[in-house]
């Protein structure tokens, strides 16, 4: 998940986001050289524990198809809920097609973090029978 992050919204779509964000956005950001690594590796670890939590306790997925469904549905609402908060409160975009672009952002790379969720726990079943 943190290399994939990397990859949409640090390569990808970091020049997009640029162009969207308000002065008070860009000055509230931190440089590359700033970031708080060990939080964002956490932040990832988390939202990787949260989906196979709802994998293998509620939803009994177990393959990388179901997980890569089910991650980037999930994925997508979670981000659409976060932006639209973010889009009420906040001056952080100068216009709203962020919050088309972030979600389907996420929902491809929680596909991706699902996919490999529901394989991992699927293959951990097939190692016990």
């Amino acid at each position: 998940m943190f290399l994939l992050g990397w990859l949409v919204w640090g390569m990808i779509l970091d020049p997009w986001y640029r162009t969207i964000m308000t002065p008070e956005a860009t000055a509230a950001t931190r440089n590359p050289e700033e970031m708080v690594m060990w939080a964002l590796a956490l932040s990832n670890l988390v939202y990787g524990l949260l989906l196979a939590l709802i994998f293998n306790r509620w939803a009994n997925i177990s393959t990388f198809k179901t997980g890569a469904i089910a991650g980037a549905v999930i994925s997508f609402l979670v981000a659409l809920s976060f932006d639209f908060s973010l889009f009420a409160f906040m001056k952080m975009w100068t216009n709203s097609t962020i919050l088309l672009v972030d979600p389907l952002a996420n929902a491809a790379v929680g596909a991706v973090v699902g996919g490999v969720v529901g394989w991992v726990l699927g293959y951990g079943q097939r190692q016990a029978a």
